[in-house]
């Protein structure tokens, strides 16, 4: 635990020359203290627990139900920071590089930086459809365009999947 405090302040010291948050605790840093674990017993169990963690920080930071962004995840990778689609999308929130690169993202791979976008993106979804989640979760799987040519859930059958799947979990 003492190699991950310095790693952790030494972050701090970093995000302090960038960020003026002044003294005290950075958003790495809190988001950090939640997620350590005095045991490292179950590696499975408590990586789980620490994507749950930021993934919960990030819904409250924009606004989004953290029911809501969980069932996004854990329909998109099973909360999997490694998994990779065939069609490229990363990480926990398998963002499509090119959106990540819109979101600002620096490190797709980055389970930190994917889930503080992929929520942002949900947001943004909610924000396009008016608060209309079913929309919305459309539109994180298959594009906004599409949810808006077809006023709603597009006729992909894999969107409509994900679109239930999400839902049956969200509930």
């Amino acid at each position: 635990m003492d190699g991950i405090s310095k790693v952790v302040q030494r972050i701090s010291s970093i995000e302090q020359r960038f960020v003026n948050k002044g003294p005290g605790k950075s958003e790495f840093s809190t988001v950090l203290a939640g997620v350590q674990q005095p045991e490292l017993s179950v590696a499975v169990n408590s990586d789980k627990q620490n994507i749950l963690k930021i993934l919960n920080f990030a819904a409250e930071k924009y606004g989004v139900d953290p029911k809501l962004a969980v069932a996004v995840a854990q329909t998109e990778s099973g909360l999997s920071p490694e998994v990779v689609s065939s069609a490229g999308a990363v990480g926990v929130m398998q963002l499509m590089p090119g959106t990540a690169k819109e979101l600002g993202v620096r490190n797709i791979n980055d389970a930190r930086e994917n889930i503080d976008a992929g929520v942002r993106y949900l947001k943004q979804m909610l924000g396009t459809f008016n608060g209309d989640t079913v929309k919305a979760i459309a539109a994180y799987n298959a594009g906004p365009q599409a949810v808006i040519n077809y006023n709603g859930v597009p006729p992909y059958a894999e969107t409509k999947s994900y679109v239930a799947k999400v839902m049956s979990l969200y509930r």
